[in-house]
């Protein structure tokens, strides 16, 4: 096999070794790799050479991948393995490190030396030891620990998922709810510590859900949310996308929390998690008319519209759901018209988006297109509202939102003589993108 990297001038082997050719502009370097160094199964240079049962030696990372897969043989000798034990090769390893130090003047990198990767044993026993902290109320020692497992889950894939397959997210979620149930601004640094580890452990199963849906957790998490740190409130926006929404909608302060992730949002994954829960608190939850009502009051509307303006398509859905729900409701359809965004910014995303966000964007036209008042009805047609419902059925679309479509073309027909039907440019660059 023969690697080439890109260099100024251009170096073979031949038989007498490695030879000089006299070359202009941008040429490749090509050096022949041994046979032995490279992997069984990917054919790519080993960088964590282990050996198995049967003897032959793989790297790490692929066959790992090839366990995961649900392979219970060795792929070069095709044979049953009855254990799936790997064997660091430090041998050989150290043999690649100094080839690749020997031709390091080719452009070729030394591989580092990996670390040892994570055991179920030393996850289990981390576990057990935050446990027994958590339930002491030692802060400190379990900061070390948590700090511990975060760093293990930083060197590895494969360290992340042992400490997840060996009973560390129920272990976080329990200390997580033992310290929040005591000062949160006393055990902040623990229960930050807790939270960031637990957002790449998602999700973390219904036992960590039903532990982290307690109040005490609950209002912590609601806390860190409306806290200053960025980094806390982007972890707390994440995990309480995973909680029951009704535990969601019974705690203090979560509403005002969500809207500032609006206001002020951290990145497209963090926005849409934040629309997702609103979405869920404003068509589901128990209490929805007075929380719809509450997100009315703090200006949601408006904040959605300008977080859509030139969204991916997870935010664009999620936003117009937010405010298909928001206009049904009577205060919050009449500060939706009030908003000169919501007509032209709808109807351009219909049709452009998908077909989820299409089906948000009738519905909302159909709320707010009302029979007696012409202001928005004209308006309307004047941003081509007409031509884009004829597209859609002519495209295809649900029953329910044939059904409003045919209903609103039938109304703004009868308005088209008194609207001066121009092409509209629609321009929004001067509104502030959301991120």
């Amino acid at each position: 096999m023969v690697l080439s990297w890109t260099k100024g001038r251009v170096f073979r082997r031949g038989r007498k070794g490695i030879k000089e050719l006299n070359s202009g502009g941008d040429l490749e370097v090509e050096v022949a790799m041994p046979t032995h160094f490279r992997c069984p199964v990917t054919l790519d240079l080993m960088k964590d050479p282990v050996t198995l049962s049967t003897g032959i030696t793989y790297d790490r990372d692929s066959i790992e991948k090839w366990f995961e897969a649900g392979n219970h043989t060795c792929p070069v000798t095709k044979r049953d393995l009855a254990s799936f034990d790997m064997i660091p090769n430090h041998a050989l390893r150290r043999m690649i490190q100094d080839w690749c130090v020997e031709h390091r003047s080719f452009g070729v990198e030394r591989i580092p030396t990996p670390r040892i990767p994570v055991t179920p044993y030393e996850v289990s026993d981390t576990c057990t030891r935050i446990m027994l902290a958590s339930q002491n109320g030692d802060e400190n020692r379990c900061r070390e620990l948590v700090h511990k497992i975060k760093a293990w889950g930083k060197e590895s894939e494969r360290n992340k998922r042992c400490i997840v397959a060996n009973g560390a997210p129920l272990v976080l979620a329990s200390a997580f709810d033992s310290f929040s149930r005591g000062s949160v601004e006393k055990n902040v640094v623990v229960l930050e510590e807790i939270l960031g580890v637990l957002t790449w452990m998602r999700p973390i199963g219904e036992e960590g859900r039903s532990m982290l849906g307690s109040a005490p957790s609950m209002s912590c998490m609601v806390w860190f949310l409306n806290g200053k740190q960025i980094s806390a409130r982007q972890n707390a926006a994440l995990l309480l996308k995973e909680m029951p929404i009704e535990a969601l909608a019974k705690t203090e302060g979560v509403v005002e929390g969500l809207v500032n992730m609006i206001r002020e949002p951290i990145g497209p994954s963090v926005t849409k998690s934040c629309l997702l829960m609103i979405f869920h608190l404003v068509s589901s939850s128990e209490n929805k008319d007075l929380i719809s009502q509450r997100f009315v009051e703090l200006g949601l509307a408006s904040l959605v519209l300008e977080a859509i303006v030139d969204a991916e398509r997870g935010i664009c859905e999620k936003g117009l759901g937010v405010l298909d729900c928001i206009c049904e409701r009577k205060q919050g359809m009449e500060i939706a018209k009030s908003n000169a965004l919501i007509l032209p910014l709808v109807i351009k995303k219909l049709l452009r988006v998908s077909e989820l966000s299409s089906t948000f964007a009738v519905s909302i036209l159909w709320k707010l297109c009302d029979k007696t008042d012409e202001r928005i009805l004209i308006e309307a047609l004047q941003v081509g509202a007409f031509q884009k419902l004829l597209v859609l059925l002519q495209v295809g679309c649900g029953e329910d939102t044939k059904e409003k479509a045919t209903e609103l073309l039938r109304l703004l027909n009868g308005y088209r003589s008194k609207a001066d039907c121009v092409d509209s440019s629609l321009d929004f660059k001067h509104l502030k993108k959301p991120f």
